[in-house]
């Protein structure tokens, strides 16, 4: 086998573990990157959502409570709950792979009742008090998608419309009925937020970048490759293939072979050097051998 394939035979091995590795170590950090850029945009709307309740609740509720009570009616408008889901329904227009739902048990309203796993989600707050946030995977229809939830507590001032039907304003009783939304207590974990977002343009983004990033480094090392391989052709491979030519002119009885030029002071030069004192003292042997 040629010295310059066993030199590349080495440099491809060295190459493609060092690209395995440095691949492993892209690709887990680029598919966390993008799992945590799903948790980033999902918790950014879990906040926006907070501030749009907030916003009902200091600003719009107190304007149409006056209303409600001069009319004898009741605005869902007026609950934080639903206008955060209201405003999340115009986003979905734009976004229709984007959800978010304040899930519950018991709501007074029917749209907002847990389908099975959001019920799961809602009993593991309930048996885990300590935990304020969830996120996970899951499949769904449209591909996988990412959920943030976060637990929705009763607070004493919820107990005004979802106490007991008796005491909730009749407007209310009378809009959504008697049989839903009532005997909240304080403090309970009624429902939860949740906010799902796709993991597809993410993970594709994530892909893309790595595809980029081996094609990039294949390129590389294909470069240097074929630099190397310069390299050893013009300071290795052609002084001992001309070394080894002298030689066998010299094996063969020719003591005419001109020196091997031996420039610089790497081993090369030191082994042509070499070379041409021992052709010399070789030269000089046989020529007093023969002169006897």
């Amino acid at each position: 086998m040629r010295l310059l394939l066993k030199f590349n035979l080495v440099l491809i091995f060295v190459f493609a573990l060092g690209a395995s590795i440095a691949g492993y170590v892209s690709h887990r950090f680029l598919q966390q990157s993008a799992e945590e850029q799903v948790t980033q945009e999902a918790r950014l709307m879990v906040e926006a959502a907070a501030g749009m309740r907030n916003y009902t609740a200091t600003q719009v509720g107190p304007l149409l409570t006056a209303h409600q009570m001069h009319t004898n009616t009741f605005l869902p408008q007026t609950i934080p709950f639903y206008a955060a889901t209201e405003a999340f329904n115009y986003l979905r227009k734009t976004y229709p792979d984007y959800t978010y739902k304040e899930a519950a048990l018991n709501p007074t309203n029917p749209r907002d009742r847990a389908v099975d796993w959001e019920a799961d989600v809602i009993e593991e707050f309930r048996n885990h008090p300590e935990r304020t946030e969830i996120t996970r995977e899951r499949d769904t229809p449209e591909g996988k998608s990412r959920y943030l939830a976060r637990p929705i507590m009763a607070e004493a001032s919820c107990l005004e419309c979802h106490g007991s039907p008796a005491k909730a304003p009749a407007a209310l009783v009378k809009l959504y009925g008697r049989d839903n939304g009532f005997n909240w207590k304080a403090g309970e974990t009624v429902g939860a937020q949740i906010v799902s977002v796709p993991v597809a343009l993410p993970v594709r983004i994530a892909a893309d970048a790595f595809r980029t990033e081996m094609l990039s480094l294949g390129g590389v090392a294909l470069a240097m490759l074929v630099l190397l391989d310069l390299l050893m052709t013009f300071l290795v491979i052609r002084p001992v293939t001309n070394l080894s030519a002298k030689a066998d002119e010299i094996s063969t009885g020719n003591l005419d072979v001109p020196e091997i030029p031996a420039k610089g002071r790497d081993q090369i030069a030191q082994l042509a050097r070499s070379f041409n004192r021992m052709y010399q003292s070789l030269v000089k042997a046989i020529r007093l051998l023969e002169a006897r």
